[in-house]
């Protein structure tokens, strides 16, 4: 919806919606669960539910209710992410040391916020309303966010106890890869980025063109499968394959498999939220950084597609239906990624399942400008050192999904429920794989035809 399109009563139900989908995501957690940080990357689960608290109270509570006072002095400092703007925060990396506030006591900030906000935005004329909602829509989004990196989060805290707890689900039934199809897709002069009235973060924007050659794509996701067969060839012993950072990950972190994989007995496991099963070759695979997808990719005599030919595509494809994406998103049956279906000539798994690297760096379109103050440090100042994944994973919540969303990690995050989708064009075989000596060449390309089929 657009800003003037809400009213206090569309406001106050959809506040209500996304706030009760995070306490239903975190009620399978004992306090205890809550409370642990495995990684600096990750979390506690508290922490996200009182940050995504900490973001109304902050960006809508304190310049709009009458009175104001912040709900506990510290929390506005231990629960600020990032933003500089709005003062000094908490060390990231040592969140899972705070015992206090607790797994309830944050229960009791949310309810106390709620309660606010709700009687905020009974009282407001709809002139304020429409002022109002864009930053309580971001907030809505912001928690959207936060939900999807909170089951993202407990998984990995959950795979480092050797009780292997289960957070919830069932597997998906065995499967076998399907032979990868390829959609063609016409080049030009193409518009890229948001259309539309709906809601976007602004790295989306603005809408802007781009030229782009003739190229193809793949109809589906790289599957374990097929991950195996390139770990079998040597994928993660062969230089030749590797960004030169990405080699220096393989070597300096013993890389051997993707993130949540493990090797007993000669059969290789892997770690879910519904707990540790052999590796099912149908499923596509996850937990694969940026480097491993391009290594795979070259492997395979590919590439990744760029954000711009992966929207692309995918506006192509799909025509109209982009705007109202359905796939493998939300999924509380597997809490996974699942097979791709029946092949019909048409890109499947465009959203959910995994978040799909491309080969584009993070970086602001042509006219991009943050917003002012505090706000503008959403997305901005992120703008170095990353790339984009581009379709939304399993575990990405209902209406969080679209064409031209822009999710960004470091090439070499492996902990994010992220995957791969290969592409193909004139003349774009990857430097590395053109430049092996001849009979590395002849070796590689026949890796390429059993890695892709």
């Amino acid at each position: 919806m657009t800003a003037t399109q809400w009213t206090a009563d569309t406001l106050l139900a959809r506040y209500d919606e996304v706030r009760g989908h995070t306490e239903r995501l975190a009620a399978p957690l004992s306090p205890e669960d809550q409370t642990v940080q495995s990684m600096p990357d990750v979390s506690p689960t508290k922490w996200h539910r009182a940050h995504v608290t900490w973001f109304f109270e902050t960006f809508v509570l304190a310049d709009n209710e009458a009175g104001f006072a912040p709900y506990q002095d510290q929390y506005w400092f231990l629960f600020n992410s990032y933003y500089e703007a709005v003062g000094p925060r908490y060390n990231r990396a040592e969140r899972g040391v705070i015992s206090r506030p607790g797994a309830h006591d944050v229960g009791v900030y949310r309810a106390n916020v709620d309660d606010r906000m709700r009687e905020l935005v009974a009282g407001l004329d709809q002139g304020t309303i429409d002022k109002l909602a864009g930053t309580i829509e971001l907030g809505f989004h912001h928690e959207q966010q936060h939900q999807e990196l909170l089951l993202m989060d407990i998984k990995h805290v959950f795979s480092l106890n050797p009780l292997r707890p289960v957070y919830a689900g069932s597997p998906a039934a065995q499967a076998e890869p399907d032979p990868l199809g390829w959609v063609d897709v016409d080049g030009g002069l193409v518009e890229i980025g948001h259309r539309g009235a709906e809601f976007s973060f602004d790295n989306e924007l603005p809408l802007h063109q781009v030229y782009l050659e003739p190229f193809r794509i793949a109809d589906r996701l790289v599957t374990n499968g097929e991950w195996l067969e390139f770990m079998a060839d040597g994928g993660y012993r062969r230089p030749e394959l590797w960004l030169s950072d990405g080699w220096a990950q393989v070597k300096g972190n013993g890389w051997q498999a993707p993130f949540y994989w493990t090797e007993v007995d000669g059969v290789w496991f892997e770690h879910t939220l519904h707990g540790t099963f052999p590796v099912n070759p149908g499923l596509p695979v996850s937990h694969v950084s940026h480097y491993e997808a391009d290594a795979y990719a070259t492997w395979a005599g590919k590439r990744l597609p760029t954000e711009a030919e992966w929207e692309h595509a995918v506006r192509t494809d799909t025509d109209d239906a982009a705007a109202q994406p359905t796939g493998n998103l939300a999924d509380t049956e597997t809490w996974h990624p699942r097979p791709a279906g029946p092949a019909n000539g048409r890109l499947r798994q465009v959203y959910g399942d995994c978040w799909e690297w491309t080969s584009s760096a993070y970086l602001p379109y042509p006219g991009f400008h943050p917003a002012a103050g505090a706000i503008g440090e959403y997305n901005g100042k992120f703008m170095s050192n990353q790339m984009v994944l581009r379709g939304g994973c399993a575990l990405t919540p209902p209406g969080h999904a679209r064409a031209s969303y822009r999710n960004f990690f470091p090439p070499g995050a492996r902990w994010a429920l992220s995957g791969l989708r290969l592409a193909d064009g004139v003349s774009r075989l990857p430097s590395r794989l053109a430049s092996l000596a001849p009979q590395d060449e002849r070796s590689a390309r026949t890796s390429t035809t059993e890695g892709a089929r």
